[in-house]
């Protein structure tokens, strides 16, 4: 099996990401998979990652925390922004062509032998499990694709289970309250595991503190005490039970990445069960990079790119982007979702009516939201400039025209609409 038929092997099963459906919410295949592997995914050790929010930030800290101790680390995420390969990386880097093919063709045989019909996200985690074996890895760290407690991911043994926040996604599989969330993403906890809570919600505490046996909690283990803007990024102050890190360089935009950050240290904390040395901390802060979160991709006009995908995470996007950078020329938004978000909520969310322009284009997804609802929705909430285009590259041509070099270009709504619009910008900008 080559690269295209790997692809063409996936495209042939069922996949959330088209259709916006989860045929049968269990482990049942995946486990049925990593028998018939040997069961790769125990062959190592595991840092388990869920949460509404920040679980792509989250895990990519934790990684670079790890690999500055010396540590071969394999990462397992979603979606991915322009090719596949990323979904799985080892050492931070996207495997190779002819590596992900043979891992896909393992599962492949697997499927066979095994007698199930897995999806698209279960091969593809087989596949990682399977990558990480062979490589082989010291750890990995597995970031959950929905939820938790029957997400394909959690056939593994995690030595730290962390969460980073718990807000309203996905209420047509665990809904309708933040508890029914909860209840799902504390399933990736393990009996073994040390569970790092970075949620605060109020109505969440007991529940936690009932759920969790070994818990390193937000507020009582673990806190970013000081947050603030920096040249770049952040810098913060964290305590934890083992320390206290001051002055530390966050080279990521927003608050919420203070917090992502002294979550990730607690994990990594745990993990080992000390603090960790400031040397090692600076080198892996410092190589962090998260494309397409809040991800400056040019400046004069400044453009910027966000996956922020639902209300609370469009609501953090919408602060650093007021806030942190308060661009003086016009701002311009172009957005485009999925049909299974609430445009209102999510426009709203953003701030959109605050935005001089708004340019709505349909998300490059079968489930994308016409760009011509998503329209009505802006102009229904008071918008004034509402510009529709179909495409994403067509909508930031007409955002880019627009804009003189004092403006600021923001665009969001789907991490479908962020990934189409990387590739585009790095063609037509210079």
């Amino acid at each position: 099996m080559n690269y295209a038929e790997a692809l063409a092997f996936l495209d042939e099963h069922t996949s959330y990401e088209r259709t916006g459906r989860v045929a049968e919410p269990s482990l049942r295949n995946i486990t049925a998979l990593t028998t018939v592997m040997g069961d790769p995914h125990l062959d190592y050790r595991v840092v388990h990652v869920t949460g509404t929010n920040g679980k792509g930030s989250t895990s990519q800290i934790i990684t670079k925390l790890l690999m500055a101790h010396g540590l071969r680390v394999g990462t397992y995420a979603s979606p991915h922004l322009q090719r596949i390969n990323e979904r799985i990386l080892v050492d931070g880097a996207p495997i190779d062509d002819e590596t992900f093919a043979e891992n896909i063709a393992a599962v492949a045989d697997a499927e066979v032998l095994a007698g199930v019909r897995p999806s698209f996200f279960e091969i593809l985690t087989a596949a990682a499990f399977r990558c990480f074996s062979d490589t082989p890895v010291d750890v990995a760290v597995i970031e959950v694709g929905m939820l938790g407690r029957w997400d394909a991911t959690n056939v593994v043994e995690s030595d730290v289970a962390v969460i980073t926040n718990i807000a309203l996604d996905h209420t047509e599989y665990a809904g309708p309250t933040v508890l029914d969330i909860a209840r799902e993403k504390v399933g990736i906890a393990k009996e073994a595991s040390v569970v790092v809570i970075g949620d605060v919600t109020p109505e969440l505490a007991d529940f936690f503190t009932d759920a969790v046996s070994e818990g390193v909690r937000r507020g009582e283990h673990f806190e970013c005490v000081d947050n603030h803007l920096a040249l770049g990024g952040r810098m913060i102050e964290v305590r934890t039970a083992h320390g206290r890190y001051v002055d530390v360089f966050v080279p990521l935009h927003g608050r919420h990445q203070g917090d992502n950050a002294s979550a990730a240290i607690a994990a990594v904390e745990a993990f080992f069960g000390h603090a960790i040395d400031r040397n090692i901390l600076e080198e892996g802060l410092n190589s962090v990079v998260m494309p397409g979160r809040f991800e400056v991709v040019h400046h004069q006009p400044l453009v910027i790119i966000d996956g922020a995908h639902n209300p609370a995470g469009a609501d953090v996007c919408a602060e650093v982007f007021f806030s942190d950078f308060d661009p003086v020329g016009s701002h311009r938004l172009v957005v485009g979702t999925l049909r299974s978000r609430d445009p209102l909520a999510l426009l709203s969310a953003l701030r959109a009516d605050e935005f001089d322009q708004v340019i709505c284009c349909t998300a490059p997804s079968p489930r994308g939201l016409p760009a011509t609802d998503l329209a009505e929705v802006a102009r229904a909430m008071g918008c004034d400039d509402v510009v529709v285009r179909e495409s994403v590259g067509a909508a930031i041509d007409r955002a880019l025209t627009d804009a003189n070099a004092d403006d600021a270009v923001l665009v969001t709504g789907s991490l479908y609409v962020v990934g189409e619009a990387r590739g585009h910008l790095s063609r037509v900008l210079p």
